[in-house]
């Protein structure tokens, strides 16, 4: 970087972006599950992670309800 640029004067403001940004959160899936979605990604070129992303951004933004009943 040149000697002459003064940053000193600069003042600092948020990311305007930060709510876009990605939470990281801790699963516990499948084995089968996870291999799915990277035997996915290997065919499209998208990492499973990003894969997996999409499909539950897609259920909730379609508001995809989950219909199961747990067995005793």
């Amino acid at each position: 970087m040149r000697d002459h640029y003064d940053f000193s004067k600069m003042k600092g403001r948020k990311n305007p972006y930060v709510k876009h940004l990605k939470q990281p959160v801790t699963m516990r899936l499948d084995r089968d599950t996870v291999q799915y979605f990277k035997t996915m990604a290997e065919e499209t070129g998208i990492p499973y992670q990003s894969l997996i992303n999409l499909y539950l951004r897609d259920c909730a933004a379609n508001n995809r309800k989950l219909h199961a009943e747990w067995l005793p």
